[in-house]
């Protein structure tokens, strides 16, 4: 009796080797980038089946039946709904089931041959990418809660979590004082810019991450019991705690914080009587180390912090962010009562897209919406059943301190998600379970023995099977998003073959049904090939528009293929939706060079006055006076009652002036007064237009007066400077240029001041040093035209070999097409400098008193000095 009772007490080596494989599952997914790469699936899954065989032998070795806690019922039951979202459905039970995804392959698959049966989820191999995650998420919970039977066991994993978060926290700071860009100094994050550099690129799943495991270091110094054990793990959770503070995710930060406060309530109300005292200490010393980290990372990071805390109301922030998405992610849960497929959210999102982003939404940063979006209602079963047993395990007796810190941590990490998506991380999502795994164990006055026998080993079978399950999940899951349009895009960039684009663009569509970006590279392969494939473009257009919206590429491949149809009205409507999709410069480039007649101009015009205002800058930009002059006067009628028609009035006043019709111009800029009476542009035209009349004294007199009115305005400063040095009053110009100078905020203002001032000398006929203030400006802000003048005012001061090269300066920013009437240049005054040289040399050699022509004509060398230092 007593040798059973010290086989069964006594862990075995399996025990430990699911230990050992669980501690080097946490370490390495940390290390691999938090776990985002794809590549990540397979050690993961190979890992947590490892682990859990091994728990199942140490426990038949050791006589003892598996222990299943509630919490890995969400985890079986999610695995299974992966997996029901995966059976292929005929269209009937599909349409029953879901009529979204019915709608979608009606009108996005079946008319490109893909009749098939289709499963509910939007993006299959997504979804087998979260059934093998939530298979490898349960085999390590299970492997977890059995290895931490074992008091010392359950301590030293979670230490692995205490140190490898501190790892973390201090590979940071290094990065920080060396000043390096690139992790290791090897890989560099491609989208992102993490203010402390670690293997997690977003800071708030860097924050999510040390806030757990800074309060399990502080949980497990408590149940240290010496002081001595205890310092390392107090050192672990202050430097956690910087790290969190230095991620400067603000989210992190304020639930970190909860998460220690929170700790510090569970502990106070879990002692009574004789323990008050004790506990009352342990709160304290909860108190002082959040202190503490307050204090070292707020000292470390007090300027950034601070300045993050400027840029905006975080509350307003979140509120126009994340919060006003709510909304729209609720109506798509609405329309998918059985989900979209778990993982399918960044596929199949964009469709219900209300106006453009830059970025794409690859969760919904809410975990509730993420579970009811993916899974639907049963998702939210799901999670009730999980936080009623994460509730059980709150309500347990006699719980450790460092348990205590681990149920503290886990929900500040779960309110984290209500506004960020880490536990979709496996990094924080196995750190989160192997925790909860500690806390979930058997109680050690109710655990249950059972003989050697075949629980253990039933256990061990079903592990196995589901292992293999979750292994042979990443084979159908292997494609992404990402490499599936990487793949399909360099098809089309490479111009290979339309049969060859179109048979691989039907494969990867038919695995990612609801990837809109797919069929906007068949369609623009389609288009390529000219009016025979314009038809089918517009097919694949439309379908991408269906399954997006408000994407501006699939806009303009629609505008391309109507173009080859000759529909072209309705394809500068479709530019037109392209640029308010945000395709605007490259809209600008491609539809304006193609718009012929006034109609074709107003059909691209948007409707918004501001952006009306643009499409006439770049009407007026590229030359076409004559058409804007058109368009401004039907744009002027369309928009007379838009708040930002004044600006429109504005183009037609310049406009009016470039073509010298000063009356014209004149009421145009009346009118302009009228509608913004106090804008200082409204006075700025009007000067100009007072100028283009010859009433410069007017100019004059009023510029000067808006001087008194806006004496820090650098746009006016410039302006009354220049009808100075127009009027001849060089020194007042040099005046005004001064007094606005600490006012000058960029280089191109900076470089437009030097040219007033060099003008204002030219003036006044002191080249050399207007000279100076050129070379200054061509410094400031390089640019060939600049560089000419200053080889000008060279060759005016008979500084041949100093001309020469601040042309070769120009010529350097000019495209070779460019260049032939600068290098003559160059070479007339190299051929003029050498034979100056040859001229005086020539004389020195001869010895004759009479200078050569070339001598005569361009001076002594004093009188070249003269002219350099001339006075007016």
């Amino acid at each position: 009796m007593a040798s059973a009772f010290s086989s069964r007490s006594r862990t075995s080596r399996y025990t430990r080797g699911a230990e050992a494989t669980l501690a080097v599952l946490l370490v390495l997914l940390v290390v691999s980038l938090g776990g985002a790469p794809t590549w990540v699936h397979g050690p993961l899954v190979g890992l947590a089946g490892l682990a859990f065989v091994l728990a199942c032998v140490g426990a038949w070795r050791q006589g003892r039946s598996l222990h299943l806690p509630l919490l890995a019922l969400p985890l079986g039951v999610g695995a299974v709904l992966c997996l029901l979202q995966l059976v292929p459905l005929p269209p009937g039970l599909l349409a029953a089931l879901s009529p979204e995804a019915a709608g979608l392959r009606d009108f996005a698959l079946v008319p490109l041959g893909l009749k098939g049966a289709r499963p509910l989820s939007l993006d299959p191999p997504a979804t087998w990418r979260e059934l093998a995650r939530h298979l490898a998420y349960l085999l390590t919970f299970v492997a977890a809660v059995q290895v931490c039977r074992s008091t010392r066991a359950r301590h030293r994993l979670l230490g692995t979590l205490a140190f490898t978060g501190a790892a973390v926290a201090a590979l940071g700071l290094l990065h920080a004082l060396l000043g390096l860009e690139q992790l290791f100094g090897v890989f560099a994050f491609v989208h992102a810019r993490p203010p402390l550099l670690t293997p997690f690129g977003n800071p708030n799943h860097l924050a999510a991450f040390l806030g757990l495991s800074s309060t399990v270091s502080l949980g497990l110094a408590l149940s240290s019991g010496s002081r001595t054990r205890a310092a390392p793990f107090v050192v672990a959770a202050v430097l956690g705690g910087t790290g969190v503070l230095l991620s400067l995710s603000r989210g992190g930060i304020a639930f970190f914080v909860f998460g220690q406060l929170a700790f510090g309530l569970l502990l106070l109300g879990r002692r009574t009587g004789t323990e008050r005292a004790r506990t009352w200490r342990r709160s304290g010393t909860v108190l002082l180390c959040l202190l503490a980290v307050l204090a070292v990372g707020g000292y470390a990071a007090s300027e950034r912090l601070s300045a993050e805390l400027e840029t905006a109301d975080s509350v307003e922030e979140l509120r126009h962010g994340k919060v006003e998405l709510w909304p729209v992610l609720a109506s798509v849960a609405r329309a998918h009562p059985l989900g979209l497929g778990r993982g399918a959210f960044e596929a199949a999102f964009p469709r219900y897209q209300e106006r453009p982003v830059i970025n794409t939404l690859t969760h919904p940063e809410n975990a509730v919406l993420q579970l009811a979006t993916e899974f639907g209602v049963p998702g939210l079963v799901l999670l009730a059943v999980g936080l009623w047993g994460f509730v059980r395990l709150l309500r347990r007796e006699g719980l450790e301190a460092v348990e205590l810190a681990v149920l503290a941590g886990v929900a500040a990490l779960g309110l984290h998600d209500l506004f960020d998506f880490s536990l979709e991380l496996p990094a924080s999502a196995v750190a989160a379970w192997v925790a909860l795994a500690c806390v979930a164990r058997p109680d050690d006055r109710t655990r249950s023995e059972a003989p050697r026998g075949h629980a253990p080993l039933r256990a061990l079978g079903v592990g196995v099977a589901l292992a293999g399950v979750a292994l042979g999940a990443l084979v159908p899951g292997r494609s992404t998003l990402s490499e599936a349009e990487a793949e399909l895009a360099a098809l089309v960039t490479a111009r290979a073959p339309l049969p060859e684009v179109r048979a691989r663009g039907l494969a990867l569509i038919d695995q990612h049904p609801a990837d809109h970006a797919l069929q906007v590279l068949v369609g623009l392969a389609s288009v390529d090939a000219g009016r025979p494939g314009a038809a089918e473009a517009l097919g694949f257009a439309n379908r991408a528009l269906l399954l997006n919206p408000v994407d501006a590429r699939a806009h303009r491949v629609a505008a391309r293929a109507l173009l080859s149809l000759g529909r072209r009205t309705q394809a500068f409507l479709e530019y037109r939706l392209a640029f308010e999709a945000g395709d605007r410069e490259l809209v600008w480039r491609e539809a304006l060079g193609r718009a012929r007649t006034l109609e074709e101009l107003q059909a691209l015009t948007p409707d918004s006055a501001r952006d009306a205002e643009e499409l006439a800058t770049e009407l007026l930009r590229t030359g076409r006076h004559e058409e804007a002059r058109a368009w401004l006067a039907w744009a002027l009628e369309r928009f007379d009652d838009s708040p930002g028609s004044v600006r429109l009035w504005e183009r037609e006043a310049r406009l009016r002036l470039s073509r010298r019709e000063l009356a014209e111009a004149e009421a145009a800029s009346a009118e302009v007064s009228r509608r913004a009476p106090d804008a200082l542009s409204s006075h700025l035209l009007h000067v100009d237009v007072l100028h283009a009349q010859g009433r410069g004294r007017e100019a004059l007199e009023s510029l000067e007066a808006l001087r008194v009115r806006f004496p820090a305005n650098v746009e006016l400063a410039f302006t009354l400077a220049r009808l100075q040095v127009d009027a001849g009053l060089a020194r007042r110009a040099r005046e005004t240029l001064q007094q606005v100078s600490p006012f000058v905020s960029d280089l191109g203002q900076r470089a437009q001041l030097f040219m007033l001032e060099g003008s204002s000398f030219e003036k006044e006929g002191l080249r050399a040093r207007a000279l100076e203030s050129w070379k200054s400006a061509a410094r400031v802000q390089p640019d060939a035209g600049l560089w000419f003048k200053v080889a000008s005012l060279h060759e005016s001061l008979h500084q041949l070999d100093a001309a020469a090269r601040a042309v070769r300066e120009g010529l350097r920013l000019q495209s070779p097409e460019q260049r032939a009437q600068g290098e003559a240049w160059v070479a007339r005054l190299e051929s003029a400098e050498r034979e100056r040289v040859e001229a005086r040399r020539r004389e020195r050699d001869g010895g004759s008193g009479e200078k050569s022509p070339v001598l005569r004509a361009l001076g002594s060398d004093e009188d070249m000095e003269a002219r350099e230092d001339e006075t007016p």
